[in-house]
């Protein structure tokens, strides 16, 4: 598709690496996006040849080399670069030369949970990442403030209404029986990632998560990463987020 072809302004904000497309999207509806001094709505179309502000800022047409990295987020860090009274974020721990560019999260872990993060520049792989149509797995190693009750299983598969949402897991998988408090412990998948969906959906069963893990996304695992470190991505670990 030429720059002169419109399209969505979501993506072109995606693909210009400000944020990921459902982000835009928020933005959108929010009325901080101007195209040629209108304020935009969702569903209006635009090219790179039309003057387009975000949050007051313009995109910038400079062309910018893909860039994907894998992250062990450690807890008490956000998943946000547009959030000016954040005390530390996910950005704040990545080297000089990478604070530089325009990076942002292809699905998010809150502040108090941890483990694998992708963070990009690229608009378009943080939408097949993060759509639920494409049903890239993220698996979670989950903590509970009490024993799990098995008979809970199917609540949790079925899934359930809670504030709004429709929540539901793909897989539960009781941790191994051995090692102190393994009643406690289990492995969620998801296909998906509304806010906070794994802790909510044990909130609605009357579980409280006391800790979280994203461990897997597609088939890649996290592993020989320590807190706060990250590892670029090549083109063949790309292709293994969608494993």
């Amino acid at each position: 598709m030429s720059e002169q072809e419109p399209q969505r302004i979501q993506k072109l904000i995606a693909n210009a690496g400000i944020c990921s497309r459902r982000e835009a999207e928020r933005i959108i509806e929010n009325g901080n996006v101007r195209v040629n001094g209108k304020v935009a709505q969702l569903g209006d179309k635009a090219t790179l040849e039309d003057a387009i502000f975000v949050n007051n800022k313009p995109i910038l047409r400079k062309e910018e080399r893909s860039i994907t990295l894998i992250m062990n987020k450690p807890k008490g860090v956000l998943c946000t670069n547009s959030d000016p009274h954040a005390d530390r974020t996910v950005f704040d721990l990545l080297p000089p030369d990478l604070q530089r560019q325009r990076l942002f999260c292809a699905g998010r872990l809150d502040k108090d949970s941890e483990g694998l993060l992708v963070i990009t520049n690229d608009g378009d792989l943080a939408h097949r990442l993060t759509h639920p149509s494409n049903q890239v797995v993220k698996r979670y190693r989950v903590v509970l403030h009490r024993d799990f009750n098995k008979a809970d299983t199917q609540k949790l598969l079925a899934g359930t209404e809670y504030e709004g949402d429709f929540l539901k897991a793909e897989k539960v998988i009781p941790a191994p029986q051995a090692g102190e408090g393994y009643q406690r412990r289990l492995e969620v998948h998801l296909h998906h990632g509304k806010k906070r969906e794994v802790r909510r959906l044990f909130e609605a069963n009357r579980y409280f998560v006391k800790k979280l893990v994203r461990h897997q996304i597609g088939s890649i695992v996290l592993k020989n990463i320590p807190r706060g470190g990250i590892k670029i991505l090549g083109k063949k670990d790309i292709e293994r987020l969608f494993a």
